[in-house]
């Protein structure tokens, strides 16, 4: 397949989405348009097993467990209790509530695995008590926007889930990966607010709190901590594989929900409506990408790109610059999941050619995702936080408040790019690896 064909295809790809398609659509579109103009009708039913391999692939079942871990842990009022205990611990930091909404959307992160559930919970959870105590208004949001983004790289995340399937790669070892790269960038979110409101005064409704009190308070961070050592644990220790681990997630969830005297008809009810609705768009996403993905693999794309590239002359690290502008551009009209289905099965072969880690690239392609969630303008978590607010300002708050943020992301994604060992020394010291 001729290199100029690819640009076409992909240019019409855009041009499907900027219109409003739906992604799903447009890539089993072009994938039965691709496969009848190269090899005919059979290719086309040939589709039917392919939908029947991955609706059947077992890691798959992963992802509606860890989405119900996120939901029971919502709306059974968890996420209330773990922020209000974070604020008595944080609230007398420079910057105050701000540190809050970071290290809880991490702590929530650790066990929802959804950056956009992150930012709407967290948000729901913070505004009002930012408002009242008169927090600027673009720290406040766009502090909230960046945190969300901790979703989809602190495991369990669905994203590095969904890169696994794709790309045949150890799912254990790539939940493992994201955990000091996760930690890392939390604590950078962190010392940027600090400098950021070093002259501000220290939250004083914050600051007289007993010290018994605050021990007491601790009790809220109960859930969430044990819930990810368990999902996290049972993995790195090789005791159960990431399915397993996520419905032993959901079981303890279901106990403090029990325990908070949530769990009832209603409750459930909502939580599994909610779960199968996500669950159903992002595998039918995954299907129309696994059915593009068999044209494109049969008419030579992989291998066209990677031998234009090679004609290049770039370095592994050449590459990677490039693949961080190409994700920044990308990340302005794509959501994360339409950017990883479309471009992952393409940039694979390229990157194993240049001899990359495939655990780290998971990793960095997760990194350029976030920073395309608070990218305008369509970054999703940016309306996601502008629409939980109820004082209806403007949008720019929220985007000039989450991009000192994407500028970090950038900074932190050159130092996994020097520092490689931050993202694979973890993975290289599990159990059976």
């Amino acid at each position: 397949m001729e290199f100029g064909h690819i640009v076409l295809a992909f240019v019409i790809m855009l041009s499907l989405l900027l219109i409003g398609m739906p992604i799903a659509v447009i890539m089993v579109l072009l994938g039965a348009v691709g496969g009848v103009l190269a090899f005919g009708w059979p290719l086309v039913e040939s589709a039917g097993s392919v939908v029947w391999g991955v609706a059947n692939e077992n890691i798959l079942t992963a992802i509606p467990l860890f989405i119900l871990l996120g939901e029971l842990l919502l709306r059974s009022g968890i996420a209330d209790r773990m922020y209000a205990s974070l604020a008595i611990w944080l609230g007398r930091l420079p910057g105050g509530l701000l540190h809050t909404n970071i290290g809880c959307s991490a702590m929530f992160a650790a066990t929802s695995g959804s950056s956009v559930a992150t930012a709407a919970t967290i948000g729901t959870v913070a505004l009002p008590a930012l408002n009242e105590r008169n927090y600027s208004k673009s720290q406040a949001l766009g502090s909230l926007a960046a945190g969300g983004t901790l979703g989809i790289l602190i495991p369990p995340s669905v994203n590095l889930l969904i890169y696994g399937s794709l790309t045949n790669t150890s799912i254990g070892q790539l939940f493992i990966a994201g955990i000091i790269p996760g930690i890392l960038l939390t604590l950078l979110f962190m010392l940027y607010i600090g400098f950021a409101n070093f002259h501000r005064e220290a939250d004083l409704q914050e600051t007289n709190i007993p010290f018994d009190a605050k021990l007491r308070a601790l009790g809220g961070l109960f859930p969430p901590v044990l819930i990810f050592f368990i999902v996290m644990g049972s993995i790195y220790f090789g005791i159960a594989t990431p399915t397993e681990s996520a419905a032993i997630g959901v079981v303890v969830a279901m106990g403090f929900a029990w325990y908070t005297g949530s769990l009832n008809f209603d409750f459930l009810h909502r939580c599994f409506m909610h779960t199968a609705k996500t669950t159903g768009m992002v595998l039918l996403i995954i299907t129309g990408a696994f059915i593009l993905n068999v044209t494109l693999a049969l008419v030579g794309v992989a291998q066209t790109m990677t031998e234009w590239v090679s004609t290049l002359g770039l370095s592994p690290t050449g590459l990677i610059f490039s693949l961080i502008i190409f994700y920044l551009l990308l990340g302005m009209f794509m959501d994360v999941l339409s950017m990883q289905v479309l471009t992952i099965p393409v940039a694979l072969p390229i990157i194993l050619a240049a001899g990359i880690d495939p655990i780290w690239f998971g990793v960095f392609v997760v990194l350029m995702c976030e920073v395309g969630l608070i990218t305008p303008p369509v970054g999703m978590n940016l309306y996601v936080v502008q629409g939980v607010r109820t004082d209806g300002g403007d949008f720019k708050d929220v985007m000039w408040g989450a991009l000192p943020y994407a500028i970090l992301m950038l900074l932190f994604t050159g130092l996994l790019i020097a520092f490689p060992g931050i993202v694979l020394w973890l993975p290289g010291m599990m159990l059976g690896t």
